[in-house]
């Protein structure tokens, strides 16, 4: 087997492994690079290998750092199957045509403007090319093998980052590579624990959090004192939030800060038609996760659901506090980047992020203290309250995944660290080699290894 790393090195997106056994080639996950544009960019460089050589692909999960570059690639020629959980390909149906719809916005809005150098500026790809990636789909069960070609067969298992998320076990008899995806957290409120994984000849293990240990805080409490002392000061709370679990996530805390007396009585609205479909999946998924199909009822009913773009303006036109979750989580796009253009200048207002900003994003931006913002070519003064919950994270933080690798029954012959910042990944290879001892190496772009 030789295994390719096409991206999630050096950063914590654009999630691409290309592990090839004779003629047949799989790839594990097919992400979107984001953040920084340097990064942004390589969406646009062809891809090192021939789409059409692709035998299938294989998705941890839906997240669009992970699954984002379908389109693109069955528009260059990929023609193979997608195996997933089925909550992934449900999600994958959600997402897809959702991120194609934003970069066509984008372009429509930027040629409107004219503030791309680009003319006429083209999306990355369309709503026809998400549709056509949609058909290639094919869900497996977690737990039972699966024989994708080429002798090789793959089993998944659930991860507990998000529905659906799983880690992924490629087999051809002889070695067992492991992906970990996004690995999720222990003792999460809503999602079950991460399997317990015990063996693995080569491993990829994800390192967003290795460096960092999660605030041993309550986000219920933390929502709810910014909420409050933002409403009394007058203001509104925003929270970007990730559509997929973030959002349901923070649901949940609404609801609980409801059932203590602990809010006030301010409208709640879930201003994302991404947000709103993926919260449908939260009913219908509810074996996924640890609430039961009541609770997860009244959970969701926390929130006033707007859809259109008209009942979206309205929420802007009320002059009544609220609290408004809208996606992206990293204010990359979506609807909360004209929540943002509304309440940032207002320093009655917070913005409260809820999880992991990747570098050179608005988010990454605004935590670090930037006090101009561009969004939609145009700069605004940031006068807002600018906070970030710190134990939101769906990601295990390196004590988590420690203990998660404890599990396996011997060394693998070789772990590899991905998906994390440069400082996240290092930290978490001295950590695996000071608690284990194992042979651990952090993958450099484009790298191939042969594995034995």
């Amino acid at each position: 087997m030789k295994l390719t790393f096409l991206g999630a090195t050096g950063t914590v997106t654009g999630s691409k492994y290309l592990l090839e056994r004779g003629k047949q080639r799989i790839l594990v996950d097919c992400g979107l690079f984001q953040g920084h544009k340097e990064l942004r960019l390589r969406n646009w460089d062809p891809l090192p290998i021939n789409p059409a050589s692709i035998d299938a692909v294989i998705l941890t999960h839906a997240h669009i750092d992970h699954s984002g570059y379908l389109p693109l690639l069955v528009r260059n020629g990929f023609q193979g199957k997608v195996y997933c959980s089925e909550a992934t390909e449900a999600l994958c149906r959600i997402l897809l045509p959702d991120s194609a719809f934003l970069h066509e916005e984008d372009a429509r809005r930027a040629n409107r403007y004219g503030y791309s150098k680009h003319h006429p500026a083209l999306p990355l790809y369309t709503q026809e090319d998400a549709e056509a990636a949609l058909t290639l789909f094919e869900p497996i069960a977690f737990g039972w093998p699966c024989d994708v070609g080429g002798g090789m067969r793959v089993v998944l298992s659930r991860s507990g980052h998000i529905l659906g998320s799983a880690f992924v076990q490629v087999t051809d008899g002889r070695r067992t590579v492991v992906f970990s995806g996004d690995i999720g957290r222990m003792h999460d409120p809503i999602m079950h624990s991460p399997a317990q994984l015990q063996d693995a000849d080569y491993l990829l293990v994800e390192s967003t959090y290795g460096d960092r240990q999660h605030a041993e805080t309550d986000p219920v409490e933390e929502i709810g004192e910014v909420v409050r002392s933002t409403v009394a000061a007058g203001g509104s709370v925003v929270i970007p939030a990730f559509a997929v679990g973030r959002a349901q996530l923070i649901l949940y805390c609404l609801y609980q800060l409801k059932q203590r007396g602990m809010m006030p009585d301010v409208p709640v609205y879930l201003d994302s038609p991404m947000a709103i479909s993926a919260t449908d999946l939260f009913r219908r998924f509810h074996q996924e996760h640890k609430l039961s199909a009541e609770l997860a009822e009244r959970v969701c009913d926390v929130a006033t659901y707007t859809r259109t773009v008209e009942a979206s303006k309205a929420i802007l036109q009320s002059p009544m506090p609220a609290v408004i979750i809208s996606a992206s989580g990293m204010a990359t796009g979506g609807r909360v980047l004209h929540h943002l253009k509304h309440f940032i200048t207002d320093a009655r207002n917070t913005i409260l992020f809820s999880g992991f900003q990747a570098g050179g994003t608005r988010g990454d931006r605004l935590l670090r203290g930037e006090k101009e913002i561009k969004i939609h070519g145009e700069m605004f003064p940031v006068r807002a309250r600018i906070e970030n919950l710190e134990n939101m994270s769906a990601h295990g933080d390196y004590v988590e995944i420690l203990s998660w690798l404890s599990h396996f029954h011997r060394p693998p012959r070789q772990t590899f660290i991905t998906h994390g910042e440069p400082e996240a990944a290092a930290s978490l290879k001295e950590k695996i080699e000071n608690a284990y001892g194992w042979r651990v190496t952090i993958p450099e772009y484009l790298e191939s290894v042969e594995l034995d």
